[in-house]
């Protein structure tokens, strides 16, 4: 019985860099980016169409999304969870001098945003422990809303 032998020729130029250049290769289809981003594929191509995601190459007329794209995705999903508008993504993926102003605003935003959660935490709190009929008249309760600032009221 005759013996096969496979050969198999590998240049020195470029030994052992066809696994991981196939590797950047790999294009997902929109089901299966939607599948691992678990992100609908109705979000990718409305944010395709909005410019916040890059137009993916196509073969045969079907999206073909880089391993890249789920990490956009990501960083799209965590802007859309610290309150940013579809503009303000927009802005946040432009160069350093256009973003950083605006990202500045978010950041003092979403710290006011912390102090506010942090103090209606303080009235649940207090609220579950409280002996009071009204809390607001619990003098341990108004000493710590006395900590809080409050907005000046308008004539």
């Amino acid at each position: 019985m005759p013996t096969t032998l496979q050969l198999e020729l590998r240049f020195k130029s470029n030994a052992g860099t066809d696994e991981k250049h196939e590797e950047r290769n790999v294009r997902m289809t929109i089901g299966q980016l939607a599948e691992i981003t678990g992100v609908p594929a109705s979000a990718i191509r409305y944010w395709e169409r909005h410019s916040l995601l890059p137009a993916p190459e196509r073969e045969s007329r079907q999206r073909r999304y880089p391993p890249e794209a789920a990490e956009r995705i990501t960083v799209l999903r965590k802007c859309q969870q610290a309150g940013l508008t579809l503009a303000e993504i927009s802005e946040f993926q432009r160069d350093q001098p256009h973003r950083e102003a605006m990202i500045r605003a978010k950041i003092t935003e979403i710290e006011q945003r912390m102090v506010d959660l942090d103090h209606a935490h303080q009235l649940l709190t207090h609220a579950v422990k409280c002996s009071e009929d009204d809390i607001v008249r619990c003098p341990k309760f108004r000493e710590q809303m006395a900590g809080w600032h409050t907005p000046k009221a308008t004539p």
